[in-house]
């Protein structure tokens, strides 16, 4: 048996423990469309069930689809959110920092990018309460997504600094950098923290 055939039968058993571990997660009604389980599930503990009889260690990011959001600050720290694709055609919301990657929520197989932006949404609006997470550290300082729409990436931060009262790291980071005003990439309307944001978010994604 090849390695590559060996390693796709790995990810497969992996990918049917999720699935059946997806189908008890509940619906609350303010988090529509997603499902979310009680609690984060760790998604290492889930593949060393399912791969009791495995020697060979298993990486669940072997597992990722697509990124949402890459976040690195100075200290070297990183944490990311990103998409497992599962054969049911339903999407895992997982997230990866501190050494652990974690099962939050799933989405329909029929709901496209909504269900994406739903989770970044309540990610932002619950500094990741609703998913049993806390999103700390600051601002970082580089960012990578594969969302295109700088707008939202905006709006996604903006929330999610506010509610985790990060402005000032935001602010420092300007000013410890010395990215002028003219640099925003809308300085017309809106909140000056939101010009701030812009700015910041500007310069973070093309510093990756």
């Amino acid at each position: 048996m090849s390695s590559t055939f060996g390693e796709r039968q790995l990810r497969l058993r992996v990918l049917e423990a999720l699935e059946a571990r997806m189908k008890g997660f509940r619906r609350p009604e303010d988090l529509w469309p997603l499902r979310v389980p009680r609690e984060p599930v760790q998604i290492e503990e889930v593949a060393g069930q399912a791969l009791r009889d495995e020697p060979r260690p298993f990486d669940p990011l072997s597992l990722r689809s697509r990124t949402l959001l890459h976040l690195e600050w100075d200290d070297g720290s990183t944490w990311e959110a990103w998409v497992i694709a599962l054969p049911s055609g339903r999407k895992l919301y997982c997230d990866t920092g501190g050494g652990e990657s974690r099962m939050l929520a799933s989405g329909g197989r029929n709901e496209g990018e909504d269900s994406d932006r739903a989770f970044l949404d309540i990610l932002a609006r619950s500094g990741g309460g609703e998913f049993g997470i806390e999103m700390s550290g600051g601002a970082p300082s580089r960012v990578r997504s594969a969302i295109a729409d700088r707008e939202f990436l905006v709006d996604f931060f903006l929330e999610l600094f506010e509610v985790s009262r990060s402005e000032a790291s935001v602010h420092a980071q300007l000013s410890e950098h010395a990215w002028p005003p003219e640099d925003a990439v809308n300085t017309a309307g809106g909140s000056d923290f939101r010009n701030a944001v812009e700015r910041w978010l500007r310069h973070a994604l093309q510093r990756h």
